[in-house]
């Protein structure tokens, strides 16, 4: 999925590369304007303010190893902009790995899993009347097996990718991102499944016309034995 894949951590080892970046930070602060410094320290109050909403805010703080404190008694007291700055960014990407309950009650997740069972129950239904039938070959029988085999593969692999998404500490998504994959992957088994019914009524009619021609010939033979 292109969505996930614009969300991988960065290579460098963690504490190697929180080490870079507070260097960066302190580096960069200190030759910054009074007034710039006072524009960063607006942004930064206002960035603590959209962090201060997002869900399990506590537990990612928890989480956070780079050996400075964030918050005291709420999201005030910042040690230091410099610092801060870089802290308050960590905070914000690592929320990202979290699962808000807008996610996780999301209507489509129930319906994606409610449509991966019928592929299953569908599937497995229509190829055993089709071998019970006696009307097609065994190599028609494999070929039936391997679209079968292939789709259900192709379903799975929607299931895994909705698991990923649905759980937190996965992948780093915003809660718009992962409604929007939740999406995709519900069009896509969607489209499995619709898919699925057409080809089932397909072997259902080609089995009809099969059963109708042995019955045609049966009649003929007992008329003209």
């Amino acid at each position: 999925m292109k969505t996930i894949n614009r969300f991988i951590k960065p290579s460098l080892p963690g504490r190697v590369w929180v080490g870079l970046m507070v260097c960066f930070m302190l580096c960069a602060f200190s030759f910054q304007p009074a007034k710039a410094q006072v524009s960063t320290a607006q942004d930064i109050q206002q960035l603590l303010y959209d962090i201060e909403k997002l869900t399990q805010f506590k537990a990612i703080l928890s989480d956070m190893q780079t050996g400075y404190t964030i918050l005291t008694q709420g999201y005030g007291a910042v040690k230091s902009i410099s610092e801060g700055n870089f802290n308050l960014h960590s905070a914000f990407l690592n929320s990202l790995m979290a699962v808000s309950p807008t996610v996780r009650q999301y209507g489509r997740i129930a319906d994606i899993i409610s449509m991966q069972a019928s592929i299953v129950s569908e599937y497995k239904a229509a190829y055993n009347q089709a071998s019970a039938s006696g009307h097609f070959s065994g190599t028609e029988l494999l070929y039936l097996n391997g679209v079968f085999s292939h789709l259900l593969s192709q379903s799975v692999d929607n299931l895994t990718n909705l698991a990923n998404v649905i759980t937190a500490g996965t992948l780093r998504m915003s809660d718009a991102e992962r409604l929007q994959a939740i999406d995709h992957i519900y069009g896509d088994t969607q489209n499995k499944l619709i898919f699925l019914r057409h080809f089932d009524s397909d072997i259902a009619i080609l089995q009809l016309q099969r059963q109708k021609e042995e019955n045609e010939v049966n009649t003929l033979q007992k008329l003209f034995p």
